[in-house]
């Protein structure tokens, strides 16, 4: 059965439960996130680090893989957090990947103790690359 979108704050607290399943050994920042698909099905991830720092993978790239290898190719909104006092903020590589599956996304960032903030991506990401950029060199 697919868990639905209701509120901002359930959002976060999927993140928030995805988070505790971070593997994390390294750096001990635990992040969590949840994808809105164009349906209104969540997708939770949660950061899993490699020894190899670079093979590493952020919370919202595992969510928004989990949504693609479901089907899904439209993220509407997107939630994070993670075990920090201070918000957190998805980095350029998940911005960019947000980017490839939607334009006009709603992020929640969130802190540990549950508040947050509301950003667009196109706020995040101004002047963005994205598919249609590739189709005005052919």
């Amino acid at each position: 059965m697919s868990i639905k979108y209701t509120t901002p704050e359930a959002l976060i607290a999927l993140a928030d439960g995805a988070k505790q399943k971070a593997y994390c050994p390294y750096s001990k920042f635990q992040v969590g996130a949840a994808v809105v698909v164009e349906n209104g099905d969540v997708f939770t991830g949660c950061n899993v680090e490699n020894a190899c720092y670079p093979v590493g993978v952020c919370a919202e790239r595992t969510a928004i893989c989990k949504a693609v290898s479901e089907g899904h190719r439209k993220v509407e909104i997107v939630a994070l957090t993670s075990n920090a006092d201070t918000m957190t903020y998805p980095c350029g590589l998940c911005r960019q990947t947000i980017r490839e599956f939607g334009t006009d996304v709603t992020i929640y960032c969130a802190s540990k103790d549950g508040s947050y903030e509301t950003h667009d991506l196109n706020e995040m990401l101004p002047l963005s690359f994205g598919p249609e950029s590739l189709a005005q060199s052919i």
